[in-house]
């Protein structure tokens, strides 16, 4: 894991297209699982400490990369 990755997400890259982004379609968009993560992102913060502000700003971060992910499909698959 790079330093960027551990303090930008908390795991690599390759784990978050595995843990969120991998599985059957069918059972759960990309869209609903973004809104799990940023559910998750939202009651880390009603902890309110600074390491669950730390892993609510990481939950966040995921949830935006998978965004991207999404979006550089989308145009990919246009051009």
């Amino acid at each position: 894991m790079t330093e960027f990755e551990k303090q930008c997400y908390g795991m690599t890259e390759a784990n978050i297209r595995e843990q969120y982004m991998v599985g059957d379609p069918r059972f759960s968009s990309l869209e609903m699982v973004i809104m799990g993560v940023l559910s998750d992102a939202q009651e880390l913060m009603a902890c309110n400490t600074a390491q669950t502000q730390n892993q609510a700003r990481q939950q966040i971060n995921i949830a935006k990369y998978i965004l991207s992910e999404m979006l550089e499909e989308k145009s990919s698959q246009v051009a």
